[in-house]
């Protein structure tokens, strides 16, 4: 089993992707067992406080008439709006006190579903030292892929938490992992106990 404080060292980060309420079952735009990448992430999150290694969240952060929504012809339904109660993370994801938030999907004349979109992340990364990621959060064929294929541009060691992540659609997923893997990343999986 692969236990994370065994993998974590200094220049590693933690980045969370979107783990908000609306991307969880019951929120408006659900992804399957969504809340199920919680407890894993947890468990990263457990072993990145006690080994003083940075973590960072991302959350979409749209305001009203976001072009990503359907209403504005774009793929989506309402969701994530600034200050909504579904725009909060999830009551159980236990992020330390410290972390940096990323708020993504700002912009009123585009979308924005990498962490790293016009966000200045690569620049911190790179001042703060940081040389690998580990990467989990929603959804594996949109954002996590977005933010993962940019990290590898970037440069940075990126690292898929397997398990920590779900899809939107199965096809979708096989589709991301397949282009992600295509751009350098790695894969873990870690099992609960």
């Amino acid at each position: 089993m692969t236990k994370p404080t065994e993998l974590l060292k200094t220049g590693d980060a933690l980045l969370i992707i979107d783990v908000q309420i609306d991307f969880c079952p019951g929120g408006s735009l659900p992804i399957e067992e969504g809340d199920q990448v919680v407890p894993i992430l947890n468990e990263w999150i457990e072993a990145a406080r006690m080994k003083e290694i940075p973590v960072y969240a991302s959350r979409d952060w749209h305001p009203n008439k976001h072009p990503s929504f359907q209403e504005n012809g774009g793929a989506w339904p309402v969701h994530c709006l600034q200050d909504s109660l579904g725009a909060g993370f999830h009551a159980d994801l236990n992020l330390p006190e410290g972390t940096v938030l990323i708020s993504k999907g700002v912009r009123f004349d585009q979308d924005q579903n990498s962490a790293f979109d016009q966000t200045g992340l690569a620049v911190h990364f790179r001042k703060a030292g940081i040389r690998r990621l580990y990467v989990g959060g929603l959804a594996e064929d949109v954002c996590v892929l977005a933010t993962v294929l940019d990290a590898c541009h970037e440069g940075f060691e990126t690292v898929l938490i397997r398990d920590a992540t779900r899809a939107i659609t199965q096809e979708g997923g096989r589709a991301a992992r397949e282009t992600m893997r295509a751009a350098g990343a790695r894969f873990i999986s870690t099992e609960q106990e």
